[in-house]
């Protein structure tokens, strides 16, 4: 375990995540309307054994061995996921947990929780920076941000509770009704997250530059400019995330060429180069926080409708990407 010289650190944290998936775990499996109850249950014990057992691993068994294992379970989540063994139960909702009932008595009141949320963490990040018991800081200063946002959530779900007269319990059953909607998806951010590390490592931008040098004239700026734009777009399409292809399209083209070769402003470029990733990001399921989990959360006949009707958009900005690239940058 990290030592942390603080109350509320990063451990805590992922310690909290842990034991709620693994509290979803062990409702999924138990839960007999759902025809799929022991995989989908497996499915979330696995994703918590890195939350709540991934320090005790590493200080007992090694990285090297903690990492082998967690690869190992990112494989059987792939599997699980691949092979169509989620599932969902009835979630039916009773007394005061009729959905319409509620909505109807509390009205504007149920935003109140979810505003709250962004409100604390700010005032935290901006004013609990150098909260101090004795010489113990009171939020991880490494992950300063993250630990606000925890503390703010789980203010934000005592408020919930007074607004609503819930329990935990149904806080942690509605988790799951959640779960069960999202599926596979809300994993997906976190795992993703990690790829553009991946290629980094396995020196993907180095490839692409000797590639364009083979099949494209450097000295043609226009080509340049579209491969870097479309690139941006197509990696982020892959990899569901722009932070996560910038490493690789900045490392094969932008740099050696565009900037370096072709003297371009390096900061406009990165920025439009940033902004053609986004581009992508409205055109791929692999993007699901915002194009798969909203589709099913609103319930829609078509998961993929979000991003068909953001695709002329997309290719639109794209397009006009390129032009002010090539004639401002």
């Amino acid at each position: 375990m990290n030592n942390v010289n603080s109350l509320f650190s990063i451990q805590v944290v992922f310690y909290l995540i842990g034991s709620i998936v693994m509290a979803i775990a062990w409702m999924s499996t138990r839960d007999t309307s759902n025809p799929k109850r022991y995989t989908t249950g497996l499915f979330w014990f696995l994703f918590g054994i890195g939350f709540l057992f991934g320090d005790l691993m590493i200080a007992t068994l090694g990285k090297p061995l903690s990492y082998k294992i967690l690869g190992v379970i990112v494989m059987l989540l792939a599997l699980i996921a691949g092979g169509n063994l989620l599932g969902g139960g009835q979630h039916q909702p009773k007394g005061i947990w009729d959905k319409a009932a509620l909505a109807d008595k509390l009205k504007n009141k149920l935003f109140l929780p979810a505003i709250a949320i962004p409100v604390i963490t700010v005032i935290l990040t901006l004013g609990g920076k150098n909260l101090q018991i004795g010489d113990v800081f009171l939020l991880d200063q490494k992950n300063l941000t993250l630990a606000c946002l925890t503390v703010a959530c789980l203010l934000s779900i005592v408020y919930a509770y007074k607004i609503t007269g819930g329990t935990p319990i149904v806080a942690v059953q509605e988790s799951r009704r959640l779960f069960d909607a999202i599926g596979w998806a809300l994993i997906l951010p976190m795992m993703l997250a990690m790829l553009g590390g991946v290629f980094v490592a396995a020196k993907t931008g180095q490839s692409i530059q000797t590639l364009v040098t083979m099949l494209v004239d450097p000295s043609s700026k226009l080509v340049l400019v579209v491969i870097y734009c479309v690139g941006m777009a197509m990696f982020t399409m892959i990899m569901g995330n722009a932070f996560a292809a910038f490493p690789v399209m900045a490392a094969g083209i932008a740099l050696p060429f565009l900037i370096v070769q072709h003297h371009a402003d390096p900061a406009p470029l990165v920025a439009i180069g940033m902004l053609s990733g986004y581009c992508g990001t409205l055109m791929t399921p692999m993007a699901a926080n915002f194009n798969i989990i909203p589709a099913v959360l609103l319930e829609l006949n078509d998961k993929y409708l979000v991003i068909k009707y953001q695709v002329p958009t997309a290719l639109a900005v794209l397009a006009c990407n390129i032009v002010l690239m090539y004639f401002l940058i």
